[in-house]
């Protein structure tokens, strides 16, 4: 089994609903996007997928939220965007965007801060 691993990054603003603390309040992150895939067959160049494929494919489901305030965006304007959220949901659309390659996304992690942080396994 192999793995690769791209990183990538947006800059947005957010506010959190249901929350009692100043995260209610609308801030700005300089988010950081790291996504690994898996699989067991490489291709016949020696590659499981082009890193800079992979990264386009990331960069292209988040570069809609990049210098936006995430709660105006689908599907934030009606989910909350908790950190948990988007992993789980960037691992969703990456799942579609990704279908028929022989893949599978092993891990979504997102860094808000140095020192927060929150993954999807599935």
């Amino acid at each position: 089994m192999y793995e690769i691993t791209v990183e990538t990054h947006f800059n947005a603003a957010h506010f959190l609903r249901d929350y009692e603390g100043v995260c209610a309040r609308m801030h700005g992150h300089n988010f950081d996007v790291i996504v690994t895939v898996r699989g067991g067959n490489l291709h016949p160049n020696g590659m499981l997928i082009d890193f800079k494929e992979l990264k386009t494919v990331v960069e292209q489901r988040i570069d809609v939220f990049d210098h936006r305030v995430v709660n105006e965006v689908p599907p934030f304007d009606e989910m909350n965007p908790t950190v948990e959220n988007f992993t789980r949901w960037l691992y969703e659309v990456l799942s579609e965007d990704l279908c028929g390659k022989d893949l599978t996304i092993s891990r979504v992690e997102i860094r808000e801060t140095e020192k927060y942080r929150a993954a999807y396994i599935p």
